[in-house]
């Protein structure tokens, strides 16, 4: 079974906070190539469930 948009969001999360706690190039102002893809990643899932959940609810 597909994972649903919730589990894609959490483990986009999940893997934006991991490597901003390991990544030595990384700053809250400026993000390696891998940071930066997995912030878009985790900003493009959250805008996605976001607008998802403001769909369902009306």
């Amino acid at each position: 079974m597909a994972e649903s948009l919730y589990d894609r969001y959490m483990k986009a999360a999940a893997a934006n906070r991991a490597h901003g706690e390991t990544c030595t190039e990384c700053s809250p102002c400026a993000r390696c190539g891998t940071g930066q893809r997995l912030s878009e990643s985790f900003e493009r899932l959250q805008d996605a469930y976001l607008a998802q959940q403001k769909k369902t609810r009306g």
